[in-house]
């Protein structure tokens, strides 16, 4: 929530020739303590403000005019627009007004700060079941930032087998999915994703990035993930479902469900995927009350035995 604030108060600022802490404060619908701790956390985070004391006083913005951010630093207007890209906390009212203040940036600036918007994507959920990790890995910051600038990487990079290799990437976007970090990047192999915190170095080289124009790191983190996902569950199943299952089953199973078309009985067809016959028929056996495999026999031969031996132990 405070992010949210201070941008807020920042586009006060720009909308404002003068402000006051208890207008912030009515705005903002908080203290003029918590307007005043704002004003001073934007003075201090290198934001171009100033205040001016005695009667008729205020903050200002240095240059005083509405949309002059001359004052920032490239590094402290790529930062501030960071806060408008997909990887933001912040609400989509204030992502859409930083979009907008962009333009009111120097020329300059104005195509690394758009750059920041777009150069992250937070993907919530994680893979399986893994343990958190809170520390963001060493070299995140290089690496977003050579994104932003549009650099080349020499990125050395230590697999899951344990061995370490070399090579010249093109950084196209860093994605958080739940606690891992991981850098989508154009080699000569084609596309690949990197666990950021296999990297062991990384060196811009200063070359461009070869960028295609119609690159969307959302959409492409979207297959990559779907990739990922079907490559972690192969085994498909086919089903039906009584309606009235269904959010149920959307609880529970979340991407691993494709729901099809009705049935003649009214029911839905359904496919889900799962890592194993075992671990899947274990999934569903308590969902036989909506649910009726089809296929394959496998797994209703595995759904079978389940049931036998319930019986077998609580009949």
């Amino acid at each position: 929530m405070r992010t949210d604030r201070l941008v807020a108060v920042l586009l006060l600022l720009q909308r404002r020739e003068q402000v006051t802490a208890a207008e912030v404060a009515r705005e903002l619908e908080v203290s003029e303590r918590t307007a005043r701790r704002d004003l001073d956390a934007l003075a201090m985070a290198g934001v171009p403000v100033y205040s001016m004391q005695g009667r008729g006083g205020g903050w200002r913005l240095v240059g005083g005019a509405r949309t002059d951010l001359s004052g920032l630093t490239a590094s402290e207007a790529r930062a501030l627009f960071l806060v408008a890209g997909p990887a933001s906390a912040a609400t989509p009212a204030v992502k859409a007004a930083l979009r907008k203040l962009v333009h009111a940036l120097p020329e300059p600036f104005r195509g690394q700060a758009e750059a920041a918007a777009s150069s992250s994507v937070m993907d919530p959920r994680r893979w399986g079941v893994s343990r958190v990790e809170h520390r963001p890995p060493r070299f995140l910051d290089e690496l977003q930032d050579a994104v932003i600038r549009g650099v080349q990487v020499r990125l050395g990079y230590v697999d899951r087998k344990g061995v370490e290799t070399e090579r010249t990437v093109h950084p196209l976007g860093v994605v958080a999915k739940g606690p891992s970090w991981y850098l989508v990047s154009n080699t000569e192999a084609g596309r690949r994703t990197f666990r950021i915190d296999r990297v062991s170095s990384a060196d811009p080289t200063g070359d461009p990035v070869h960028r295609p124009e119609d690159f969307d790191l959302a959409e492409s983190w979207r297959e990559i993930a779907d990739e990922v996902d079907r490559r972690r569950t192969p085994l498909e199943i086919q089903a039906v479902c009584a309606p009235r299952g269904i959010g149920l089953l959307r609880t529970v199973l979340g991407g691993r469900l494709e729901v099809g078309g009705s049935t003649t009985d009214g029911r839905i067809e359904v496919v889900i995927r799962g890592h194993s016959e075992y671990a899947l028929a274990g999934e569903l056996a308590g969902l036989f009350e909506w649910l009726e495999v089809t296929g394959p026999p496998s797994v209703q031969d595995r759904l079978a035995s389940i049931g036998n031996a319930l019986v077998e132990r609580y009949g």
